[in-house]
């Protein structure tokens, strides 16, 4: 039971980890509405490259998503769904989890666990992508 809880407080710390970069990001360029909006940024080429240096967070343009790093070295991964919400997988939270200064290594299954236990947080867009509950 105690890989659950751990489980659920690296999920936890993931959405709040994602809250303090969204905050982040929209203090330091007033532009963005939403996290999801530097996607258009960087394809507009009105930032113009995939990767820089925002505050205390790095960051790198992927595909449908971004990855944030702090300067502690925590990474936080998402991708965007179509509508501009922030979406996650187990993947992504297994990565934040290693990359936290003291390193938690969870399961899929533990996670799995986690998310089911956090239904008033979370919302499962399609299977195993998570976004914050509204």
């Amino acid at each position: 039971m105690e890989r659950v809880g751990d489980a659920r407080g690296l999920v936890r710390g993931y959405v709040s980890a994602l809250n303090a970069v969204d905050a982040a990001m929209r203090a330091a360029i007033p532009s963005l509405e939403r996290l999801a909006d530097i996607l258009g940024l960087v394809r507009s080429h009105r930032i113009m490259n995939r990767s820089g240096q925002v505050g205390t967070y790095s960051y790198t343009v992927h595909g449908a998503g971004c990855r944030f790093v702090s300067d502690n070295g925590t990474e936080v991964d998402v991708d965007f769904a179509p509508d501009g919400s922030e979406i996650f997988d187990f993947w992504r939270l297994r990565r934040y989890g290693l990359s936290l200064p003291e390193p938690l290594d969870v399961t899929d299954q533990d996670l799995r666990t986690a998310v089911r236990s956090l239904q008033s947080l979370l919302s499962e867009v399609r299977p195993g992508w998570f976004s914050i509950a509204s």
